[in-house]
Parts: C-alpha cells; structure tokens; sequence
C-alpha cells in the first residue's frame, strides 16, 4: 500500500476508522471478484485500488443516519 495514497485518500475521508473500514470492505469485494471500478497496473495491490477509487470518487462514504 503506497503511502501517498493513504494521505490522499485521508484528505477526503478525514476519520481514520472510517477509512480503515471504507478499504477494508473494498478490498474484501475485490478479494471475491468485483471488478476494480477503475483502470488498474498489475503492479496494483486491492488496497492500491480501493485507496485510488476513494480517491477518484468510484467508492463513497455511506451516510450515517441521523439521531
């Protein structure tokens, strides 16, 4: 995992936990077969990939519900 992703992605997504979880998931569904939603080097680890489409806005924060 590259480290300037992780400060990217942290620029977006400013709560650690919540970002842990948001690549955390992703890279479970990519693990299982989900087709990365971005253009992707073999080079790329799932972690690489999640970290980039939060970054590009592929993958999104899921509202919290209010009260």
């Amino acid at each position: 995992m590259k480290s300037d992703l992780v400060e990217q992605a942290a620029a977006i997504v400013p709560d650690p936990q919540i970002l842990i979880n948001m690549v955390s998931k992703r890279v479970q569904q990519l693990n299982t077969g989900r087709a990365p939603l971005i253009d992707t080097v073999p080079s790329m680890g799932a972690a690489d990939i999640a970290l980039t489409e939060i970054i590009e806005g592929k993958v999104k924060q899921l509202e919290q519900p209010a009260g």
